[in-house]
């Protein structure tokens, strides 16, 4: 197995969190693959894993080719635990082990020297597990994380590529299908003519593109997002404080929290994601924001319960058929008219707000009214309350625009 130059210039970089954006059949598993065996082989008593979307794809897409590579070194192999042995040139050993995302939660409390984590863009809950059970595991030994991916729409991938700019321990890199010499251009260019422009673009040129499907593709991070400079200013009248409540426990649990303003403005000033939250605990934090009025979902009559017991300015939230539909359109209209903002920091609400979709069309089918339902644990809190909320607007020609020091209006 020889590296071929874009790979090269990845395994030869320095920076302890590597972001790699690359096109489709560009080369990642093999670049991974070899890292982690070399990683494994010329250290010391290493310990390295793989990460795949499931353990499945973990088995299809990296397993078969880890183990011809580790044949002549492999001290011992467990098939049914993805596990492998090596033995290291100072006559020691290190392990490799192979997981699926969904079962992120079992490498809690272990130490990793380096970590591969193998399409990125299309794992649940990212952040949140990236900060409470991954990068843990990395503190002790002060280990390294590969990033790999293919892009999917601006999602926590996203975010991550850009973290270059904030991080200096981090370094992205971006790469096209055509960087791989082994590929027939001929094959792309075919694929070029076959598909849309923009999945063509996500796909094979690894180019940041809205997702196909999108729910509210009318948000854009240009126009909604504002940041805290001079959020408490004078030009800010917040008349009232509300928030919205999905309750989760093995699913988050999603609160976001809106200011409205003397002009029918929205501002989500913050977000509550967590998992494995009781309703009494939930019911805690939410008592504790010192709301005006809260909207929960009305099908968790246990957690309403909770939040009435504190004191909680329980509403109204109506669900019926149309309820969802007529919610989204809701939203969309405020993203459209420039009333409703997104705070920089609720990085799990854009997350959601750049995720969540519609399932694709089907030939013989009407398209689907309701989206796919994943991705939608903030989203659901954010329309329950903008939905149910008496809208009014004072001054109906007035266009509002975030600006980086604080809110300015602009007509």
């Amino acid at each position: 197995m020889n590296l071929h130059k874009a790979q090269s210039q990845i395994a030869s970089d320095n920076h302890r969190f590597r972001v790699v954006n690359c096109g489709r059949r560009f080369g990642k598993t093999t670049l991974a693959v070899l890292e982690i065996v070399a990683k494994a082989v010329y250290g010391k008593d290493r310990k390295i894993c793989y990460i795949a979307p499931t353990y499945q794809q973990a088995r299809d897409i990296a397993w078969q080719e880890l183990k011809k590579l580790c044949d002549p070194i492999k001290q011992d192999i467990n098939e049914s635990r993805l596990e492998i042995i090596v033995k290291t040139v100072d006559g020691g050993t290190s392990q490799i082990i192979l997981r699926g995302w969904e079962s992120i939660e079992t490498l809690r409390g272990q130490n990793f020297h380096f970590i591969v984590i193998d399409e990125i863009a299309m794992m649940r809950n990212f952040w949140l597990n990236w900060q409470e059970v991954i990068r843990p595991t990395l503190t002790d030994v002060k280990g390294e994380v590969l990033f790999i991916s293919t892009p999917k729409g601006f999602n926590h991938f996203y975010d991550l590529f850009n973290l270059e700019n904030e991080d200096e321990d981090y370094k992205s890199f971006h790469f096209s299908s055509y960087d791989n010499p082994y590929l027939h251009k001929e094959e792309i260019d075919k694929a070029r003519k076959e598909l849309t422009e923009d999945r063509f673009a996500q796909e094979y040129l690894a180019d940041f593109r809205k997702t196909e499907g999108l729910v509210y593709k009318e948000f854009s991070r240009d126009r909604h997002l504002f940041e805290e400079a001079g959020f408490e200013g004078e030009d800010f009248v917040p008349v009232k404080t509300i928030a919205g409540v999905d309750f989760g426990f093995h699913n988050p649990c999603g609160v976001v929290v809106v200011k409205k303003d003397k002009d029918g403005v929205y501002w989500v000033t913050e977000e509550w994601y967590e998992r494995e939250k009781t309703d009494a605990q939930i019911a805690d934090y939410v008592a504790g924001l010192r709301l005006n009025e809260v909207y929960p979902d009305p099908e968790s009559a246990s957690g309403i319960e909770e939040l009435r017991r504190r004191g909680v300015n329980v509403r109204d939230v109506i669900k019926n058929k149309d309820s969802v539909r007529n919610g989204i359109n809701a939203v969309r209209e405020l993203f459209k008219s420039n009333r409703l903002f997104i705070h920089q920091s609720c990085r799990n609400l854009i997350w959601e707000l750049e995720t969540y979709s519609y399932p694709d069309k089907k030939p013989d089918r009407n398209e689907e009214e309701n989206p796919i339902k994943e991705n939608d644990h903030l989203v659901d809190g954010l329309r329950y309350c903008l939905t149910m909320e008496p809208q009014t607007i004072t001054r109906k020609t007035k266009v509002y625009r975030p600006s980086n020091s604080g809110f300015t209006n602009k007509y």
